[in-house]
């Protein structure tokens, strides 16, 4: 049995988004797929004072164009100062900030890279290494993609010997499932219900922002509050 997740590389993703790095073998980052705006591959939210906000990554958009996620530039090289400061400024008074911040920090600092996807690929290494995932990382880049979005998937998994495709829900509405059977791998859509609540800053608790807000009131404990550390691999 061998578990595989390809998805685009998103910016400091959300708990769940780990989650599903770590319930399975291998991971495909999808990044040879379009750029889309006003989506999760540059962006993500953060609790502060004043409600929850976005940060975003500035980056050059070729207009009408095709422009993939590996190809999209950073537009302004002082994002990640910007981002820092907003993120020190909103958790300071977070159970573990002391424990967190100098990883915080370094990371932040060394993210000095031309694209979008280096970026991302930075965030989540460091995340993963910081919860213990061990997940191994490849992209899309590395196969020879078919046309049709299904069967590319279904290619992949193939290619990887892949016996089980994990994606997030939202993909049932465009998933054609026969295409996986015809070569006997099975379609898992991940659950994101159920986490548990911890104790957070400012205002309602919020499930969907950064993992950043985990980290940073849970520390070293994060794992405790994610479901994929629960069960073995």
């Amino acid at each position: 049995m061998k578990k595989v997740l390809i998805t685009q590389s998103n910016y400091i993703p959300w708990k769940g988004y780990f989650d599903s790095i770590n319930m399975c073998d291998v991971f495909i980052v999808y990044d040879d797929m379009q750029f889309t705006k006003r989506d999760w591959r540059n962006r993500n939210q953060v609790k502060t004072e004043t409600g929850v906000k976005w940060l975003t990554i500035p980056v050059e958009v070729k207009g009408k164009f095709f422009q993939k996620i590996n190809e999209t530039l950073i537009a302004d090289k002082t994002w990640n100062k910007s981002h820092f400061d907003l993120i020190r400024q909103s958790y300071k008074k977070a159970a573990c900030y002391k424990e967190v911040i100098e990883f915080i920090e370094q990371t932040y600092m060394m993210c000095n890279f031309d694209y979008l996807t280096e970026v991302n690929l930075h965030f989540i290494n460091a995340i993963n290494n910081f919860l213990g995932i061990v997940t191994p990382i490849k992209f899309s880049s590395e196969f020879i993609l078919a046309e049709e979005r299904t069967q590319r998937l279904v290619n992949i998994c193939s290619e990887m010997g892949g016996t089980d495709y994990y994606s997030g829900p939202a993909a049932k509405a465009y998933m054609d499932e026969s295409k996986f059977t015809d070569k006997q791998i099975n379609v898992h859509y991940f659950d994101y219900s159920g986490y548990p609540e911890y104790t957070q800053l400012n205002g309602e608790f919020t499930h969907g922002v950064s993992i950043l807000d985990l980290i940073f009131n849970t520390g070293s404990n994060a794992k405790t509050y994610m479901k994929s550390f629960k069960d073995e691999k």
